[in-house]
């Protein structure tokens, strides 16, 4: 055999050639197609970020320029109640409402993804707190937690559960308040939750339920090994995105109470616009917004972590 025949054909070598041209082609053209959606973000979204972290350093003010302050604008959050009342109900209406929003939201895709009558329209009607502007809502539960016109103290009048003439003030109780704009939060999250997790329902396999019901699984087994594991991915997601809305539901709170009555509503968003656009201290106010990131990094981290699930469903292995 002759050291020509050992050797590459010029033609294969080519062929080589032009193939890691194309690929390498392929990746400036998906870089190209990238670019615009990268800048976006960096002008809309990294630049004002980044500007809002060096505003949260200085004490510049509406009309006049500031200077750097260092940590002072954090040192004066840390002693203002305040703050510290919004911080501790942001946490709590967080917890609370993306809580509730999922419980409901899950028994609710659990019993759209069974055989009822009327299906599509049930769904439909899922739908419409979620399609309602926020604003439209606000209003709404405005008028049904309004002191004189109350539609709820109305019906409680009605079955004897408060004397006539009586009324509850729902949104002048610092207490009630959080309760009314935390329930008005539940109504307006749980369609999403309800659909997407009903969306997550209807790809899992009958057949494995066939197989599971065979084996003399009950129904919470079937939901405990079949449907759960399944669905913990999309429940990931769903969640992060609850929790994120959730957490910075500016308007909602602003339209129903603007964060009163003294201050007990206020959310950290809806407190840093107060101090920062209202009052005109741009400097607190980036303080306060920028306090809220910690937050958002943690929920998107525990988002992360869930997806990681996606692994054992592909067959790999989760090391």
């Amino acid at each position: 055999m002759t050291d020509t025949a050992l050797s590459p054909s010029p033609a294969g070598a080519h062929d080589v050639t032009l193939w890691a041209r194309l690929r390498t082609n392929r990746n400036w053209l998906g870089f190209w197609f990238m670019l615009p959606a990268m800048g976006f973000l960096v002008f809309f979204l990294v630049y004002p970020l980044g500007k809002g972290i060096w505003m949260s350093f200085t004490d510049i003010r509406i009309g006049r320029g500031g200077a750097f302050v260092g940590l002072e604008n954090y040192e004066w959050l840390l002693d203002d109640r305040d703050f510290i009342g919004a911080l501790i109900f942001t946490i709590v209406f967080t917890v609370i409402a993306s809580a509730v929003k999922f419980a409901v939201g899950l028994y609710l895709a659990l019993l759209l993804n069974n055989n009822l009558p009327f299906k599509a329209l049930i769904r439909s009607v899922v739908l419409i707190p979620f399609i309602v502007p926020t604003v439209l809502s606000a209003v709404a539960f405005w008028w049904i937690f309004d002191t004189q016109f109350s539609v709820i103290t109305w019906a409680l009048v009605k079955v004897g559960l408060l004397p006539k003439g009586g009324v509850i003030n729902w949104l002048g109780d610092p207490f009630l308040a959080q309760c009314s704009v935390i329930f008005a939060n539940i109504w307006r999250g749980i369609p999403f939750v309800a659909i997407t997790l009903l969306a997550g329902l209807q790809t899992v396999s009958p057949s494995l339920y066939e197989a599971a019901t065979l084996d003399g699984a009950t129904k919470w087994q079937n939901f405990r090994y079949v449907t759960y594991p399944l669905l913990t991915p999309i429940i990931a997601v769903v969640m992060t995105f609850s929790v994120l809305f959730t957490f910075t539901d500016f308007q909602l709170i602003w339209a129903m109470t603007r964060g009163g009555p003294v201050n007990a509503t206020h959310l950290m968003a809806t407190l840093s616009y107060q101090r920062g656009i209202l009052g005109g201290n741009l400097g607190e106010g980036a303080a306060i917004a920028t306090a809220m990131v910690p937050f958002l990094l943690a929920t998107i981290m525990i988002s992360w972590f869930g997806l990681q699930r996606r692994k054992w469903q592909q067959g790999e292995s989760n090391d």
